[in-house]
């Protein structure tokens, strides 16, 4: 089946903050990462100034941008290649009522007839009972989502980002794990809205480093309509439909800390979407 499209997801830690001659060569550095991937279209979250737009449509050109913008401090930031049919609408419904909790970016593409949308999304973070809460909401609404899409004429539909699933900490021995979390999300995924979790090359996407008390944690997340067909990549961190690339494709603790440091404690995330029409 033909590739239609790539697709990069990364949460840059606190991209642009603060702003100065060591944030310019942070970008510089992270263009240069991004422009490696290639990939046609680009969701980088935690955005914390305003400079970083210009950053990048002066360092990356060829795209187009769209970002983010309320009461949040920090931002999504889509790019698309130019030469692609696309829609993008900023989603309030998935702020869950909290007007300082980030929106969601819904992207949609049009190849040959074949519709895509696909959902930038950066839930609320903390093990806390609120925070848990919250995210589950957020979650929640942007499965649903699918419905409408559904309804709108299309079956194809991907929700991607940083979804912060860290479970919760709760006396009595009413705590969630993190592996729960996720287990449980994917099974209202798979119940409700016929979406499924796509398979990682590795399964930790954020590491803090080698002197965190934090262990390596599976935070970023795909989840895409069961019908849909992706690239499978096979390499030596293990094999999967979402390539993990960053400090997981170094197998020292050295070389992971340096990356870290580098660039952010999140992995990139990158996907390939195969033709629908010939699954």
């Amino acid at each position: 089946m033909a590739k239609l499209f790539s697709l990069a997801s990364w949460n840059i830690e606190h991209f642009g903050k603060p702003w100065g001659d060591a944030a310019r060569a942070k970008v510089k550095k992270v263009v240069e990462f991004i422009k490696i991937q290639n990939p046609d279209v680009i969701g980088i979250y935690e955005v914390e100034s305003s400079e970083i737009y210009g950053e990048l449509v002066n360092q990356m050109p060829g795209y187009t941008y769209h970002i983010t913008e309320g009461d949040q401090a920090q931002e999504i930031l889509v790019g698309i290649r130019n030469g692609f049919t696309a829609f993008i609408t900023q989603k309030l419904e998935f702020k869950s009522g909290d007007t300082f909790l980030r929106p969601g970016v819904l992207l949609t593409i049009n190849i040959d007839g074949q519709h895509f949308p696909i959902l930038f999304l950066h839930t609320k973070s903390g093990n806390d009972a609120r925070g848990f809460g919250l995210r589950d909401d957020m979650l929640s609404r942007a499965l649903k989502f699918r419905k409408v899409m559904q309804k709108a004429g299309t079956d194809n539909y991907i929700v991607v980002g940083d979804l912060n699933t860290m479970g919760m900490s709760y006396p009595y021995g009413h705590s969630i794990d993190a592996k729960d979390e996720i287990k449980r999300m994917s099974n209202k995924a798979k119940g409700y809205y016929d979406m499924r979790p796509l398979t990682k090359t590795n399964q930790a996407t954020f590491s803090n480093g080698s002197t965190s008390s934090i262990p390596p944690s599976e935070l970023d997340h795909v989840f895409a309509a069961e019908t849909m067909k992706f690239t499978v990549f096979d390499t030596p961190k293990g094999k999967g439909e979402v390539d993990v690339r960053g400090w997981a494709d170094f197998t020292d603790v050295a070389g992971q800390d340096k990356w870290i440091k580098e660039f952010s404690d999140h992995c990139l995330l990158y996907l390939e979407v195969l033709d629908q029409s010939n699954a």
